[in-house]
């Protein structure tokens, strides 16, 4: 038999009944072009670029191997050549790549162009340009399938590749004597001693990233153990107060159930913590926990974001993209700020909530979704429904059970503990050797009202860290909304002091806090400077 003579329609079986597929008499599976490039940006970046290069290469020549096997076995060829010919003819067929040869094909002197070839696609999809050539599977499948065929050991490189930025594909067939020294670095990833080789260094690779990993663990630990000795933190939140141990204890008892929760509280007020906390407790803890800050994106974006786009669906989709839900699956979905969703938006993300599938933009076709919603929001979301701006029937499916995280300035126990974790965090960032508060700066920040929350405490210590001139963090190192806060007048039980009294105090005070500046305490006070003389003048402190 001659290679012209091959037909297609010999070669390739399908049996409907027992889903069974054969190619060439040997049973084959039909692999998704996609599913292999995501297959490829797995390999690349867990156990890097030659690695890589070396599996693809090699499960490359042994798939060539078995299918010349399989076409000797079938037919009866004139002779070798006719049989090392009709090599690419089922490889086309597979949808793999299509070669344009003469009749040697890659063993040509002028070698053969390779069309179509899904592994540039698809490289340039998930890495984009490269340096080097990357139609590594098609290489080693047409190397195997010759070195059988030829029965000599033949290694097929490329020499042009699109995604160098090259107009085609184009590759040679040499035996390894052939090659010699030129490309010698390159024939190493078909030696199966190099497979070892590479997963050995992934190895070590992954092992030093764990190394890593353990190190900073300990140096954050002991940062810990520095600063905040007593914070102990079971579940990854600070919880003092009665009011966030409560919150916390709530969470925990929600996690175990797949209900949707809506977490509401102050903006910076630890929502996100608590969702992340409500996703670690439950049965999805292995799965992914997405966020997303709905109020953030824009309206026309939004729906693409949360359930994903077909190419062509708008300008600039150049190719299809699951969106957050799908991402999402087996896991959790956090939709923060979603009182600033739209009305439209709204209505389709009822419906996917009820219906628990999504439509990509420009897709007719419904893709079912296992993800727990959670949904987080600083608006009254009752108050917004009163006024039309939010769903109700959206309101009572996102609040199946609703969690409330306290604001700051109600959960005063709270600030010191998590003030000292957090400058612990920033001092170990930072690579700054820090012991703590000293107790004037603990006592200005249990006086402040913390109006943005935990967000605010964690950048006031953020900044305290990269000041701080000592061991310690002193009141200078503070923000001055911080340093200018003044200490609020205690009424003890049946013990009320006259107004005058509370008054010469709160000056004196402001004016001690100012180092005896009258100019700026009259201006924070809110007073002429003349008023404050003469208030001074009273207290028989008029040189302050």
């Amino acid at each position: 038999m001659r290679a012209e003579d091959l037909d297609h329609g010999e070669l390739l079986e399908l049996d409907a009944e027992s889903g069974v597929i054969r190619f060439a008499g040997q049973r084959a599976l039909l692999l998704d072009a996609v599913a292999m490039g995501l297959l490829r940006k797995y390999l690349v970046e867990n156990f890097g670029i030659n690695a890589a290069r070396t599996v693809l290469t090699q499960f490359g020549f042994a798939h060539g191997w078995r299918m010349a096997e399989a076409i000797h076995a079938e037919f009866e060829w004139e002779n070798g050549a006719e049989w090392a010919r009709a090599g690419a003819r089922p490889h086309a067929l597979v949808g793999l790549f299509r070669v344009q040869a003469g009749p040697e094909g890659p063993l040509s002197k002028l070698g053969a162009m390779i069309l179509a070839s899904y592994e540039a696609e698809q490289h340039l999809l998930h890495f984009g340009r490269a340096d080097t050539s990357v139609c590594w599977t098609i290489c080693g499948l047409i190397s195997g399938y010759l070195s059988r065929s030829i029965g000599k050991d033949i290694c097929v490189l490329e020499n042009r590749c699109l995604c160098k930025g090259d107009a085609s594909c184009h590759m040679f067939a040499r035996t390894r004597e052939e090659w010699g020294d030129d490309r010698a670095d390159e024939l190493t990833f078909f030696e199966p001693r190099r497979l070892e080789e590479c997963l050995d260094v992934s190895l070590h690779r992954v092992m030093a990233t764990l190394k890593d990993a353990e190190h900073k663990l300990t140096e954050h630990r002991r940062a810990l153990r520095r600063v905040a000795r007593e914070v102990d933190e079971p579940f990854g939140v600070i919880a003092k107060s009665p009011a966030m141990r409560a919150s916390v204890e709530l969470a925990r008892r929600v996690a175990k159930v797949d209900s949707t929760v809506l977490i509401t509280g102050e903006s910076g007020s630890g929502k996100e913590r608590v969702a992340r906390l409500l996703h670690d407790e439950s049965t999805r803890a292995a799965g992914p926990f997405v966020a997303i800050n709905c109020g953030a994106i824009a309206e026309s974006l939004l729906e693409s974001e949360l359930f994903g786009h077909a190419r062509g669906a708008f300008t600039g989709a150049s190719q299809d993209r699951p969106g957050l839900f799908e991402a999402a699956q087996g896991g959790s979905l956090l939709l923060d700020e979603v009182g600033e969703v739209s009305a439209a938006m709204q209505v389709k993300l009822l419906r996917a909530l009820q219906e628990r599938e999504i439509r990509r933009v420009g897709e007719n076709k419904n893709r079912r979704f296992d993800v727990r919603v959670i949904a987080a929001t600083n608006r009254d979301l009752l108050e917004s429904v009163a006024s039309g701006v939010f769903r109700q029937d959206l309101y009572y499916r996102l609040k199946v059970i609703e969690l409330h995280v306290p604001p700051l300035r109600e959960r005063r126990d709270d600030i010191l503990p998590l003030a000292r974790v957090l400058l612990a965090d920033a001092a170990m960032r930072m690579k700054r050797e820090l012991e703590g508060l000293t107790p004037a700066v603990a006592d200005q920040l249990l006086r402040y009202p913390w109006p943005g929350n935990v967000r605010e405490l964690q950048n006031a210590m953020e900044r305290a860290a990269a000041l701080a001139q000592g061991n310690r963090v002193e009141i200078e190192d503070l923000p001055e909304e911080l340093r200018v806060v003044l200490p609020l007048p205690l009424v003890a039980q049946e013990q009320v002091r006259p107004l005058a009294d509370i008054e010469k105090d709160y000056i004196l005070s402001a004016l001690q806090l100012n180092r005896g500046n009258q100019t700026h305490t009259a201006a924070q006070l809110g007073i002429g400077t003349a008023t404050l003389y003469r208030k001074l003048k009273r207290y028989n402190l008029k040189d302050g």
